[in-house]
């Protein structure tokens, strides 16, 4: 059975960020309750910080959010958090960018696709299952076996191809 899905997609102006934070944390809490994973203070924090925007947000962008709070707070710290959150899948790496947002499904294992928007830095994610089967195809014909996947594409989203008309 193929699944196409969007699982995040680009959220439009004005909608209630709260509640996306709201609903990315419940979800995170359930997951690792499910899992038997803890969500310390400090990964529920850099999760909150990662969740803070629906723009890739860079580790030291993280850290200097921290140090405000807490002094002492260190690279490694954020990084172990940052590993936990990759690991459990309720946060991606954006490659291209050295930056991660958030899971739009963290509870289901899933490669995403990113579509990236070139102006305002917001990203959308899909599971798209025919891509994959493609690429797997495509790569496959050139005796090429896919270790890791991972599809970024640069663009503009809705709002700013409107704003560029």
């Amino acid at each position: 059975m193929s699944t196409n899905r969007v699982l995040m997609p680009f959220k439009e102006h004005g909608h209630s960020h709260k509640k996306c934070l709201i609903s990315a944390m419940t979800m995170a809490e359930k997951t690792c309750c499910t899992r038997g994973v803890k969500l310390t203070k400090l990964r529920r924090r850099v999760l909150e910080l990662v969740w803070s925007s629906h723009e890739p947000v860079k580790a030291y962008d993280i850290l200097d959010k921290l140090r405000d709070e807490h002094s002492g707070s260190a690279p490694p710290t954020v990084y172990r958090a940052l590993d936990f959150l990759r690991a459990e899948g309720m946060v991606h790496k954006i490659e291209s960018l050295n930056a991660y947002v958030g899971c739009g499904e963290p509870e289901h294992s899933h490669i995403g696709q990113f579509l990236i928007c070139r102006d305002c830095g917001a990203v959308a994610e899909m599971d798209d299952a025919d891509v994959r089967e493609l690429l797997a195809e495509k790569a496959g014909s050139l005796g090429f076996h896919i270790d890791r996947e991972l599809i970024e594409i640069k663009g503009l989203c809705a709002a700013c191809s409107t704003e560029h008309r």
